[in-house]
């Protein structure tokens, strides 16, 4: 569920903290006073698309955080898995700053995100409902999903099962194909890896490599140089007539005997000291170096053809030693591959075919338990259409004819139909529905979904444009149950609706100082009267409008529990 939302210079709201509760909440307003800018906000923590276009005028940045909780939710646990995330004590924090530059920064519990990964944890904390974006009914290319959805574990266990062998057989199948479109290329591509692999390892490479025999050439090259220069160094510091250490050595010693009487003494001795022992340290170093100087004639000759070798292999597979090696590595992957492969050639059709067998054998499977669970799923549709008062709208599973080709998800295609009126063909919902009754199939779909769906939190914007009377009242039903599995937030003109909600709050846009900005009032029980005393009568409130808003509201409680005590029974 979405625990709190905090927002900061976003479109015309400067800044807003709200906490939210489990259970159904309202979010009730004059039209244009900025209730959907609310949940674009959520939208946009969610991974929407964003645009420097929701900055607040004048503002750098706009800011937007969403702390959500989700403990028991897998679908989220496994999304943050994925990259490398993990549920803090069942808290996910989302965070997004949109800049006026265009610039897009992403955050979850404090790690940086693309986007697209916001969008993926995203999708498992909310779900959003439009009254135009029921994307799922209006793509049937999704219908098969929600009706796995439905059919539970049984089905979904015989799935994960295809979908592993779908993925061998499309494997092996694609090796299949390479092998047979072109043996000459395919021996051609052979023989290739072979000398590059066989090229690479000959040249046993290792990181650091080149530099080191650059350097090794570098000394070798200038060997007689460095010879005189230690040399002469040595000697100088090692003279016979003249030697600059034994000078040094009598100033340490003399500066040494006044050093007690002056501390400005004591530092220029402690100097000298220094610079006798330093040279001292030189003067070994350097009989050192001398005495390990040799000259190889050869050497230079094989670091040269070292390096030659280095950069030819560079030209050909990379820039570097390590990239070099990266390429020996994927190459030597590719010939084990198609050196397995030709190795079971002889056997890979057989494969292929057992596999596509089985195959139809599990696809057979799907296609029976999803019979199954369509006939389930329409007569639970049908009778939550009568509670929507579409008593006569029938809805069905369209199945395409048995016998297609396998498929990501089986042989099967089907789509949803209605028939809204008695007398006429069944066709497509997709192409079929108006809005209206999009939203109360959609009602009843997610009715029957709420408890397998896992979304923390369902927001609908407006669901019920364009219904009123007996029919609000069954669309706000049907949202309380709903919000008895899943936290629901609802932007509504409804006042059957809003009397439902657990919570109300009400979102007013107000001229302060020459800006327009968007406030969010959570409303106690008196507040919430006089708000649905506006809802139901407009502009002119009086007492009588008042006395229908607290009875709405006392009547909503009454069918609030009984909804709720029916569920739970």
């Amino acid at each position: 569920m979405l625990q709190e939302l905090q927002v900061q210079d976003f479109a015309i709201i400067e800044k807003l903290d709200l906490t939210f509760e489990d259970g159904m909440t309202a979010l009730t307003g004059e039209t244009g006073a900025g209730k959907s800018i609310v949940i674009d906000a959520v939208s946009l923590l969610a991974g929407a698309r964003g645009s420097s276009e929701f900055v607040r005028t004048g503002a750098k940045k706009a800011s937007l955080q969403g702390m959500f909780y989700a403990k028991d939710n897998a679908h989220t646990a496994a999304a943050l898995a994925a990259v490398g995330l993990k549920l803090d004590g069942g808290q996910v924090l989302l965070e997004r700053d949109l800049y006026a530059s265009g610039r897009n920064v992403c955050r979850i519990n404090g790690q940086l995100v693309n986007t697209g990964t916001l969008r993926t944890v995203g999708e498992t904390l909310v779900d959003f409902h439009g009254q135009n974006e029921h994307q799922e009914l209006t793509k049937p290319e999704r219908h098969i999903h929600l009706l796995d959805q439905y059919a539970g574990p049984d089905l979904l266990k015989v799935l994960t099962r295809y979908h592993q062998l779908y993925a061998e057989y499309q494997q092996r199948s694609a090796a299949l194909r390479k092998k047979q479109q072109n043996e000459q290329e395919w021996a051609q591509r052979l023989d290739m890896l072979k000398f590059q692999v066989k090229e690479i390892a000959d040249a046993h490479l290792q990181v650091g490599q080149e530099e080191a025999l650059t350097a090794e050439r570098d000394r070798l090259t200038n060997f007689q140089h460095i010879q005189d220069a230690l040399s002469t160094s040595y000697s100088e510091l090692s003279g016979d007539e003249f030697n600059p250490l034994d000078v040094i050595d009598n100033v340490r010693q003399t500066l040494q005997g006044i050093s007690d009487l002056d501390p400005a003494y004591k530092d220029i001795a402690e100097t000298v000291a220094s610079a006798y022992y330093s040279l001292q340290d030189a003067q070994s170093d350097l009989s050192k170096q001398i005495d390990q100087l040799e000259w190889d004639d050869g050497r230079l000759d094989e670091v040269d053809d070292a390096l030659a070798v280095i950069s030819s292999l560079e030209r050909k597979y990379g820039d570097s030693i390590e990239a070099v090696i990266a390429y020996g590595n994927k190459a030597q992957k590719e010939l084990s591959d198609m050196e397995s492969t030709e190795q079971n050639a002889s056997g890979l059709e057989d494969q292929v075919a057992k596999l596509r067998e089985q195959l139809r054998i599990t696809a057979g499977k799907l296609s029976e338990l999803r019979k199954q669970a369509a006939h389930h799923l329409e007569k639970a549709v049908h009778i939550q259409l009568r509670e929507l008062y579409m008593a006569k709208t029938v809805f069905s599973v369209s199945f395409s004819k048995d016998g297609g080709e396998l498929g990501p998800d089986g042989t099967d295609a089907l789509e949803f139909y209605i028939q809204p009126n008695p007398g006429e063909r069944a066709q497509p919902l997709a192409k079929t529905a108006s809005g209206g009754e999009l939203s109360r199939i959609m009602l009843a779909l997610k009715t029957i979904f709420a408890e397998s769906d896992g979304v923390t939190s369902i927001i609908f914007d407006e669901v019920d444009t364009g219904v009123s009377g007996r029919v609000a009242q069954a669309i706000a039903n049907k949202i309380v149950r709903i919000a008895q599995h899943s936290q629901v937030l609802c932007i509504t003109h409804l006042p059957q609706v809003a009397a439902m909600s657990d919570y109300e709050y009400k979102i007013e846009k107000k001229v302060t100082s020459g800006r327009t900005q968007t406030t969010v009032t959570p409303l106690a029980e008196r507040e919430r009267v006089d708000e649905l005393a506006r809802m139901l009568a407009g502009t002119e409130i009086t007492d009588l409008t008042k006395r229908h808003a607290q009875e709405l509201l006392e009547l909503a409680a009454k069918t609030r529990r009984e909804l709720k005590q029916s569920t739970s029974d």
